[in-house]
């Protein structure tokens, strides 16, 4: 069990700082680790997000600390829940094609990694790259429903795609798109919860895990939510662009392990 609280928290603390939720810590890391079933360690790592995001979100809006663009995070968040309910359904419809589980994790790990590798890219050059300030909220639900899918269909909550969604189309800091990242990966992982319970897909699991998973989650958001008072963007990004390229190579073993298994 302390696995399941170590990799729920410390994936917690980064992503409260960094704005990533932690599901793309999580979900490659006991993939990689092979504790769970996949279908189990997305809907642990789901969880996990919600119960992180929730309380990161609440308390900074309790605050009036949040950093939150209403005006532009709302439309993004309802979008995302959209989005959400179609990616729960686009990840059931691939594992249903798979009878090696090991090949649809390899299917997430791919696709993660190939946003992963993006976002990296995106970030360590995106000085030289010109944004935009999209503020058309039709423009916003779209983008928030692309969202969405990606992050339930890959089990992460949101992760590094939505900050460099947040960075080109609204021309948001790094700490600020942090804050509505969350934001957005708080209704995304809800809808995709509600989509579970509604459609009865809930995988088999472990409820002491659950609830050191969601422990963790919790405990996480508080400490990253104070470390990321004390830190400057420069350092939130550094923090970033590591951990972006420490999940790329997760995510390469991890595809490499699922078609081996498939074989």
């Amino acid at each position: 069990m302390a696995i399941f609280f170590l990799v729920s928290f410390l994936a917690s603390v980064v992503g409260a700082i960094c704005g990533i939720g932690g599901g793309v810590v999580i979900k490659p890391v006991l993939d990689m680790l092979g504790l769970e079933t996949v279908a189990a360690i997305s809907f642990l790592s789901g969880c996990t997000v919600l119960s992180m995001s929730c309380y990161s979100v609440t308390r900074s809006l309790a605050k009036g600390d949040s950093g939150v663009d209403l005006r532009t995070g709302t439309p993004l968040a309802l979008g995302a829940a959209l989005g959400g309910l179609v990616g729960k359904q686009l990840f059931e419809l691939v594992r249903s094609l798979f009878a090696d589980q090991g090949m649809v994790g390899a299917v997430q790990a791919a696709c993660l990694g190939v946003i992963t590798l993006g976002t990296l890219v995106y970030t360590i050059n995106k000085s030289r790259i010109p944004t935009h300030k999209i503020a058309a909220a039709p423009v916003c639900v779209a983008i928030g429903l692309a969202l969405g899918v990606m992050s339930s269909f890959l089990g992460i909550g949101g992760g590094p795609i939505n900050l460099v969604v947040l960075y080109f189309f609204f021309s948001m800091d790094t700490k600020t798109a942090a804050a509505n990242s969350l934001y957005i990966i708080l209704f995304s992982q809800l809808a995709s919860l509600i989509t579970t319970l509604a459609t009865r897909t809930v995988p088999p699991f472990r409820w002491p895990v659950l609830l050191v998973m969601v422990a963790g989650g919790i405990g996480g958001g508080m400490a990253g939510r104070v470390l990321n008072k004390r830190m400057d963007n420069r350092l939130v990004e550094r923090l970033f662009i590591g951990l972006m390229g420490l999940i790329v190579a997760i995510c390469v073993y991890n595809v490499w392990r699922g078609l081996g298994g498939a074989g």
